[in-house]
């Protein structure tokens, strides 16, 4: 059981990982086939554009849960750290407060798409692609409460990603000498 949480909290990347893999492989392919061929496959751009936009949306979400988001700190860094969690907290409502509204009006927006309004070569309904929006907001608002609450009740800071990595590195590298 563990196991699928520990999965499921890492959904994002997961996701991420494929609509990479998925897009940079679809590039090759139509650039590949421009220089060798001399043809263009039209409906390879388009997706190609369409699983960028998700994988930015994700990744935006998964950036959410790794508490990586940009934020201005200095002032919070001189604070005793729970007063610094606390406002940190209020800054994360008025943000869960905007993507509960970006969530409702992007559902009314993609209920308001007409049927014919489609991907030009794909030929897709665009509210199917407009979907990421509900998605990626409901997912984001999950994730900033999801480390709310391993910051405020379960007292544990979430390590900033950077920190992580240069910590990860080799003493050579991460002590300057290479």
């Amino acid at each position: 059981m563990a196991s699928f949480w520990h999965h499921l909290d890492k959904l994002e990347s997961y996701l991420c990982r494929a609509l990479l893999a998925g897009f940079v492989t679809l590039l090759f392919i139509q650039i590949s086939a421009r220089q060798v061929l001399g043809v263009s496959v039209t409906w390879i751009e388009e997706l190609s554009v369409f699983m960028f936009i998700w994988f930015a949306y994700f990744g935006a979400s998964y950036a959410a849960r790794m508490a990586a988001h940009n934020r201005v700190s200095f002032h919070l860094n001189r604070l005793p750290r729970h007063v610094a969690r606390l406002i940190e907290a209020v800054g994360d409502l008025f943000w869960i407060g905007f993507n509960i509204v970006f969530i409702i009006q992007s559902i009314r927006f993609i209920d308001a798409l007409k049927p014919f309004v489609k991907a030009q070569t794909l030929g897709w309904q665009m509210k199917w692609v407009y979907l990421i929006l509900p998605i990626a907001f409901t997912l984001m608002t999950i994730r900033i409460l999801q480390v709310n609450y391993i910051k405020l009740v379960l007292g544990r800071d979430p390590r900033d990603p950077d920190k992580v990595e240069i910590e990860a590195m080799p003493d050579t590298v991460a002590g300057g000498r290479v």
